[in-house]
């Protein structure tokens, strides 16, 4: 049975100033901060590689996800990166900006049988300050949930919004030789398989309340959907009516679904409750319905319809059904997602027969295409605080899950070899 061990208290530090950090940022590309990220050292004790190696290696490789960082290398460092120094007046901050680093991180570890203890600071070396700091306390297999979390902690002192790196990835992976559903750290680390239906499992999506994923599944030999708590494995069939149970979607505040039924013939939208009881038809057309995906303020839901020809995205609204088009180019337009901010909604689009991933403004404007070069780039969905974009790619031959800034950079691939990976969701906090 699936289960995830964690015990992390974060024990704030003593309240910092207000002080306007000098240190600004607003999007990946647009400032990138020198940032030395020194090696954490033990606060007493011995040495474990181990833990210091995991820790530079979560740290690393988030920051460096975030865009907003230009890490410098470790080689560089000078006498100051041997000094356990967690305090302002204990670092050398003249080193640092020696080598031109305006942001500092520097950290110390615990380990005491199976418990680690783990103290983590970010210093503006240009004010001479520190700008945050946390304690985690925890086991020592804890250690890379705790670095993820000082990493969206130096996000949100620096952005004001927490990073998305505590975060979970649910996907598809056929490496059994069944299509069953993974869940992975956000950077790919850790997959651990929580599905056995030795079928067919498909377009998973997290519930915003509570640890649970709904997906559909050909276990019981149609596509019904289902629901599953990831913590206690316990798991119901939500949805099985006859035909298509497929593409469910929670709303934001998680007290109903989106999905399409087939039951009276066609494929619609419709909602249902989070028991099953079906609430609302959404949509009545000809045309084949699917891949609903709500808006943040719940009160539209964009989805794909080929009712008017080849298949383009529409808006719903959920209290009077009125439809509106929102694409017009492309022959092929699918899988759309609505950011949580509201302001942009990703889908993929075929164009030369190879699919690409776009953003488009809810009123149709501002197309923008984010991938290029060769493979099809599918199934998008966006990180909880809409900075990032998770999507599936068959670039280098198999399907994979990969990673992005949601300006198209950084694209990083996160699932394992074996099989192919495809239709990712992207947690909430966890």
């Amino acid at each position: 049975m699936f289960r995830i061990l964690i015990t992390v208290f974060l024990l704030l530090l003593p309240t910092l100033p207000a002080a306007a950090a000098q240190i600004e940022v607003s999007a990946p590309g647009q400032q990138a901060i020198p940032l030395a990220l020194n090696r954490f050292l033990p606060l007493q004790g011995a040495v474990d590689q181990k833990v210091a190696a995991e820790v530079d290696q979560v740290l690393k490789a988030d920051l460096d996800l975030s865009g907003l960082f230009r890490l410098l290398d470790p080689r560089a460092y000078l006498s100051d990166a041997e000094k356990l120094g967690l305090t302002s007046t204990a670092i050398d901050f003249a080193q640092w900006r020696l080598l031109g680093a305006e942001a500092l991180i520097k950290g110390a570890y615990t380990v005491e049988g199976d418990t680690l203890t783990l103290e983590a600071r970010l210093y503006d070396t240009v004010g001479r300050r520190l700008l945050t700091g946390r304690r985690y306390v925890g086991k020592v297999e804890d250690v890379r949930r705790m670095a993820h979390s000082f990493a969206d902690q130096v996000l949100k002192s620096l952005t004001g919004e927490s990073g998305p790196f505590n975060t979970r990835i649910a996907y598809i992976s056929t490496s059994t030789g069944h299509k069953e559903l993974y869940l992975a750290e956000v950077d790919g680390h850790n997959p651990i398989r929580i599905t056995n239906h030795r079928s067919i499992v498909l377009n998973p999506d997290f519930s915003p309340v509570g640890k649970e994923l709904i997906f559909t599944s050909y276990k019981e030999g149609n596509p019904d959907l289902y629901r599953k708590e990831i913590y206690s494995g316990q798991e119901a069939r939500l949805s099985h009516q006859k035909g298509l149970n497929i593409s469910g979607r929670y709303r934001p505040d998680g007290r109903e679904l989106a999905l399409t039924l087939s039951k009276d013939g066609n494929s619609e939208l419709y909602l249902i409750g989070t028991d099953g009881r079906l609430h609302k038809r959404l949509t009545d057309n000809w045309g084949i319905d699917v891949d609903a995906s709500w808006s943040p303020r719940e009160d539209e839901i964009v989805f794909v319809s080929d009712r008017q020809g080849n298949p383009h995205l529409f808006i719903v609204n959920t209290l009077d059904g009125a439809v509106r088009r929102l694409t017009n180019t492309g022959k092929y337009n699918a899988t759309p997602a609505w950011s949580p901010k509201g302001d942009r909604i990703v889908f993929s689009r075929l164009e030369g027969n190879i699919f690409d991933i776009y953003t488009i403004r809810p009123d149709g404007t501002d197309e923008r295409r984010l991938t290029f070069g060769p493979g099809n780039k599918e199934h998008p969905r966006w990180s909880p605080d809409g900075r990032f974009l998770v999507y599936s790619s068959d670039e280098t031959g198999n399907k994979a899950i990969y990673i992005m800034r949601v300006d198209g950079s950084g694209s990083r691939r996160i699932s394992p070899p074996g099989g192919d990976s495809r239709h990712p969701a992207w947690s909430g906090q966890w």
